[in-house]
């Protein structure tokens, strides 16, 4: 989300994928894929600026959980060939006994 202000003051988050287009008539002018227009203070250059922060940001986070995920790839993992019987049906829940139908 980028934050940017209306011009009349309060300021609001919208979403950059959500944005069809932005224009200058004297004030800028957001407008939405669903048609939803709203007018802020930022000028044209402004908001792109933000909406090129906010997806390098996103690009950043992306590549940043990509090389936490390579280095838990690389941590020693549990063998679980090495656990008991005992331990691995611990969690389960105890057997349900089955009878069988009658007729």
């Amino acid at each position: 989300m980028i934050v940017v202000t209306r011009l009349n003051g309060p300021q609001f988050a919208v979403n950059p994928d959500l944005l069809q287009r932005i224009e200058s008539a004297p004030d800028t002018i957001l407008t939405l894929i669903d048609g939803t227009k709203y007018i802020v203070e930022e000028s044209v250059d402004e908001v792109i600026v933000l909406i090129q922060a906010y997806r390098a940001q996103v690009i950043a986070q992306a590549q940043q959980l990509q090389a936490q995920d390579a280095v838990r790839r690389l941590e020693p993992v549990h063998d679980a060939a090495e656990d008991t019987a005992d331990e691995r049906l611990a969690p389960m829940a105890p057997p349900v006994q089955l009878h069988p139908r009658r007729v």
